[in-house]
């Protein structure tokens, strides 16, 4: 059996795809608004999307700083000492893999959440980067 590793995403590609698709919604949601209230004259339309759109400016910087520190936020944990909590926070491990690899210490590579099977190459791939081992 022949297994194909995906190629992991780049995360800038991706934020920047969540960033562009809130922008999106958040000006087809101003323009729906503006467009169900007939009743305003030009003056008062251009004011309201003046409005929605410092507020969708606003939002966006908000979601692009979140995304920003939430990349930033990537500090190593070593499989041979930390807690459950912190191997808990990794992406895509649950409780259970957590006292798993607690269970399967100590570790020579970081590899071996793999080979000993407490993990898939795909989970792996995704904290490949955020584990060390200490000897």
């Amino acid at each position: 059996m022949i297994l194909v590793r995906r190629q992991p995403t780049s995360i800038l590609w991706h934020r920047n795809i969540m960033i562009s698709r809130v922008f999106f919604a958040m000006v087809l949601l101003s323009l729906s608004l503006g467009a169900a209230c007939t009743n305003q004259n030009p003056d008062q339309i251009r004011q309201k999307t003046a409005e929605e759109t410092a507020a969708i400016k606003r939002d966006t910087k908000a979601v692009a700083q979140g995304v920003k520190e939430g990349l930033s936020n990537k500090k190593t944990v070593d499989l041979n000492k930390a807690s459950k909590d912190d191997l808990a926070s990794l992406p895509g491990i649950t409780s259970q893999q957590a006292d798993r690899i607690i269970a399967e210490r100590p570790y020579a590579s970081s590899h071996q959440l793999v080979t000993r099977s407490i993990l898939s190459e795909d989970e792996y791939s995704q904290i490949q980067d955020r584990v060390v081992v200490s000897r």
